[in-house]
This record gives C-alpha cells, sequence and structure tokens, in this order.
C-alpha cells in the first residue's frame, strides 16, 4: 500500500482563539456551557457502533462544583469488554482492506468538526468535567487535538511513500505497511482530551482496530469525542469505547489471545504492572504485542546565573501551575543559583499569590480544581507533611478548600535538601519546590538534576551564557525526552515538538510524529519477479572447456 497520488499537503497547527471579551467565540461557548450545565448525560459504553447501557453506573462530576452532576457513566463487565474485543475482530479486515485514504478521510473530517461547530461541545465538555480554564481546554481539546488528526494523516501518507530504493531490472520491491495482527488496547488518561483523542485514532488510521479504555474521570468529554467520531463516519467495530474499571478490561483484553498491542497514557506504577501482565501471558498471543506508554515525569527548570529573571518567573509560574499542575510536563522542581533567587523571589511569590482560583466557567480565572477527592487528599497530605519537615519551608500556598470543589492553592516549596523525596516524585499537582544552589555549583546543580529522579519526560534551562546552555543540554541528554531552553518546560505542539520520554516516563514513542504511528504497522516485504529463473544451475557450475 502506497501513498500514491493521494499525499495531503502538510498541515497547519489550529489556530488558537482568545475568547477574549466581546468575541464571539467567547459568547457561543458560554452558551454552550450554560446549556452543558442543565443536563446530566448519560454515557454508555459503544460496542460495534452502538451504545451499551450495561446498569452499572458511577457519577461524574464537576470537580470545581461538587453538586454539578455531569454524567452517570456505564461501566463495562467482562461480558461487554468480551464483546468488544470480538466487534474489534470483526471490523479489522475490512477496516485494514479500506484504502488508506478513505480511513483518513474520516478522521480528517472529525477533526473539522471539532474544529468548527463541534469546538464548543468539545471545549466545554473538557472545562466542565476535567476543571481547564478556556485557554487550556482550547489548546488542548480543541487545538491538539484537530492537529493530532491532521497531522497523522500528514505523517502516515509519507511513511507509506518510503518504499526499497533499489528495483533491479525484472524484479519489483515494496513494502505493505500492515495494521498488526489483532487488536489495539488504548488506555487514555483525564488531563488531555488530545491524548484521549489520539491513543485509538493513530493505531486505527494505521488500519487497526481499537478497544477504547478512557479514565473514569474523562467519561463526559469522552462520550463526547465518540460521537464526533461516529458523526464523522468511523465504521462500527473500529473503536469501542468501554468506561470503567481499567484493571478488569486490562485483564480480560490481556489474556485475549489477539491482543496485538497497548497504547498507554498515565501512571508509572500502573504502566509497569500492564507491561508485567502482558509478559505474563506472553505465550497466548498470536504476535508479540507493541507496548507503547508515556508515564509522566518529575520536570525540572534549572537556572543559570546569567538567566534572565522576568522570563524565569513567567516559565516557573506557567509551568508549575497551568491546569492544576496536572500535566505530565508541569514543572515541578526548580534550581536556581543564590544570586538570581534573591533577585526573582518576591516577584515568584507575589505572582504565584495574585492567581485566581475558582470556577473555570468564569473566564478570569487561572486555576481550576484537582480532578477528584483522591487527588485533593494525596496533595492535602504532602502540605501537611511539608509543613511539619525541617528540610522543607512552604513560601506560598499551602492551603486546601473542599468545601464546593477540590481546590488546592498554587505553593511554592523551598527544601534544603536537594534529594529531598519532594524533589524524586510526582505529585501530578501545583506544589513547585526550589532548590536555591551556590552561584559557583552550576556543575554540581547539573548533576542533581539529571540524577535525582527517576524521571525523564520533560527539562528546561534558563541562561543566556551560550556555553552554559551547551552544557546543560549535553550534559541532561537522558534526563528529559523533551529539553526546552529559556521556555517553560511545557505546550509542546504537534508538528514542532514530538512528545515523549525515558527513563521512568515511558517508551519515549513521540507522539504527534510519524515514530508514534510506525509502533501500529507491521512492514511486509513483497518481491516480484517478473521472469523467474527455469534452470536451478548457476554459471560456476558448467565443466571446465
Amino acid at each position: 500500500m502506497t501513498a500514491g497520488a493521494f499525499t495531503p499537503p502538510r498541515p497547519s497547527n489550529e489556530p488558537v482563539r482568545s475568547y477574549a471579551p466581546g468575541t464571539p467565540e467567547r459568547a457561543s461557548l458560554q452558551e454552550k456551557l450554560r446549556e452543558l450545565e442543565k443536563n446530566t448525560i448519560e454515557a454508555p459504553c459503544y460496542v460495534d457502533g452502538r451504545p451499551v447501557h450495561t446498569g452499572k453506573t458511577f457519577e461524574r462530576r464537576a470537580p470545581h462544583r461538587h453538586d454539578l452532576l455531569l454524567a452517570n457513566a456505564h461501566a463495562a463487565d467482562e461480558q461487554t469488554t468480551t464483546a468488544a474485543i470480538d466487534a474489534a475482530m470483526r471490523a479489522r479486515t475490512d477496516w485494514a482492506a479500506m484504502p488508506w485514504h478513505e480511513r483518513a478521510a474520516i478522521f480528517l473530517r472529525a477533526a473539522e468538526l471539532i474544529a468548527g461547530r463541534h469546538r464548543d461541545l468539545i471545549n466545554g465538555s473538557t472545562m466542565l468535567g476535567q476543571s481547564k480554564n478556556v485557554y487550556q481546554a482550547e489548546i488542548d481539546a480543541a487545538c491538539e487535538t484537530v492537529d493530532l488528526l491532521r497531522f497523522n494523516v500528514y505523517y502516515y501518507s509519507r511513511i507509506l511513500a518510503q518504499q526499497p530504493d533499489v528495483n533491479p531490472t525484472g524484479v519489483w520491491n515494496r513494502l505493505d505497511y500492515r495494521p498488526l495482527d489483532g487488536f489495539v488496547l488504548a488506555m487514555t488518561p483525564f488531563n488531555f482530551t488530545a491524548i484521549a483523542a489520539n491513543l485509538p485514532t493513530a493505531p486505527a488510521l494505521c488500519g487497526n482496530t481499537v478497544v477504547w479504555k478512557p479514565s473514569e474521570k474523562q467519561v463526559f468529554s469522552a462520550h463526547f469525542l465518540m460521537q464526533v467520531l461516529i458523526e464523522a463516519g468511523l465504521p462500527p467495530g473500529v473503536i469501542n469505547l468501554l468506561h470503567g474499571d481499567g484493571a478488569l478490561v486490562s485483564r480480560v483484553c490481556f489474556e485475549h489471545p489477539d491482543f496485538a498491542g497497548l497504547h498507554f497514557t498515565g501512571n508509572v506504577d500502573v504502566f509497569r504492572g500492564l507491561w508485567g501482565a502482558i509478559g505474563r501471558n506472553i505465550g497466548r498471543y498470536r504476535a508479540f504485542p507493541r507496548v507503547v506508554g508515556e508515564t509522566g515525569g518529575k520536570d525540572f527548570v534549572i537556572a543559570h546565573p546569567s538567566a534572565a529573571p522576568e522570563p524565569l518567573v513567567t516559565a516557573l509560574v506557567r509551568g508549575a501551575f497551568e491546569y492544576q499542575g496536572q500535566k505530565c510536563s508541569a514543572a515541578s522542581r526548580a534550581y536556581i543559583p543564590e544570586g538570581l533567587w534573591k533577585r526573582v523571589e518576591d516577584q515568584l511569590l507575589d505572582t504565584t499569590r495574585s492567581l485566581k482560583m475558582g470556577d473555570v466557567t468564569d473566564f478570569t480565572v487561572f486555576m481550576g480544581a484537582v480532578i477528584d477527592e483522591a487527588a485533593f487528599r494525596k496533595h492535602q497530605g504532602w502540605l501537611e507533611r511539608a509543613a511539619g519537615d525541617p528540610e522543607l519551608e512552604i513560601l506560598v500556598g499551602g492551603g486546601v478548600d473542599g468545601s464546593e470543589g477540590w481546590f488546592v492553592q498554587p505553593t511554592i516549596i523551598r527544601t534544603a535538601n536537594p534529594r529531598h523525596e519532594i524533589m524524586e516524585t510526582e505529585l501530578f499537582g501545583p506544589i513547585l519546590t526550589v532548590f536555591v544552589y551556590e552561584d559557583d555549583a552550576w556543575e554540581e546543580a547539573l548533576d542533581l538534576v539529571d540524577t535525582t529522579s527517576p524521571f525523564g519526560l520533560t527539562g528546561s534551562v534558563f541562561a543566556t551564557d551560550r556555553a552554559a546552555i551547551l552544557q546543560a543540554t549535553e550534559r541532561l541528554r537522558h534526563a528529559a525526552g523533551n529539553f526546552y531552553i529559556n521556555d517553560k518546560p511545557t505546550g509542546a505542539i504537534v508538528g514542532q515538538q514530538p512528545f515523549g520520554g525515558t527513563r521512568a516516563s515511558g517508551t519515549n514513542d513521540k507522539a504527534g510524529s510519524y515514530l508514534n504511528l510506525l509502533r501500529w504497522m507491521s512492514v511486509r516485504t513483497i518481491k516480484e519477479t517478473m521472469d523467474p529463473p527455469v534452470d536451478y544451475r548457476y554459471p560456476h557450475m558448467a565443466p571446465d572447456a
């Protein structure tokens, strides 16, 4: 299968709308938010293109409003999960045989629907269900989702165009980019609607059929994403949506002989457990499964004494506290030289105090609530421990309020111990810990960054000294899969910064690039000889004259 004449042009990134006062997009989205708040939806599973109401339901409420019930979601049981696998296996032959550009057209249409008349729906459901402010929802649910769908089609066409360079006379060599031999399980997180869209659709674009298990905390926007895909023309059985218990769904999938791949984003311990389960079942499978995972980070910002103060402050505030620090890439540990710290401390703390937190339907807020009570209690526990730890000092924040929503104040902690547990552990919340190092200890600080945490997802260096930038880039080569110079360690854009990390942060298969798509293909080489030989003997076998 080759791209041929259907190679699409390289897409442009979807423009980010401002939602400034007086703009039509602001008024339209506010109207959609009011509409979504009025009605609690039923969120069924979708198997073979049809809604499945299992009767075993769980609630999804807005994290910033305990009183706002958004959805009653139907959890999959073993029977529903098996039915989803069966539907995927029935659909796979026809789906894989469909011309690639016909498959691509479905996802391009989904992109147009999300960029256009369903933009408010996808943004609004993300804001309410995941407590994202309007800007965070726009860059995620609308723009990044659209970019992933469009760029994946472009990258896929480029892959198909890669064919053998040498075809001797009488021989035609070609590559057949097959899907995997079985079904793919996509397990997606709560924090990015775009990830929830990409993990099932990227393998599907490559001809695979998928069982999709989104986070229970993202069921509201996942429900509407599935409806958009169906409206875009996705055939029954290609992507089957299962809500509920990830342990149950994964167990049933991993025990099936046709399990062919896992596409995962989430907690590192969960990923290790899933990989272990796959390993224990390895003898069951028709083929060795592909395992692709992104598992979080303990992302760093390191400043050199030459760093400019104002950009550093902005990067720390945005990097640590946008979306309540619930990004795999969020800045959660910072290393700042003493002389520079004296220049930035007051501005950093004052800016952090000024951040407005509240209901995300108020477009003036910077932060919403953390995702649920479990996250709230975890952060509350860390802050209580920090308050009583002699090696830690809470400089700003430290408070929580669970009366109306799961609100955790943006918090900055200073540590005297650069290898304290809080500098190693992913908290996934609005907590930034700072270690102030001596001005002449730059190289020691680089070593701390590289060796303190087991993760290796994102990080950034701030400096105006070019030699220092070069030194940090080389010394921290394996400390971050996405490395930023004089910028925050968040905000990767499809087509610009392919995303992923190594060490405890995952398999580094770079979502938003051709590298990820290659993982969902099993390439077959085809050699066709036009006039095959009819005599087994070679010239050297002839007798001497």
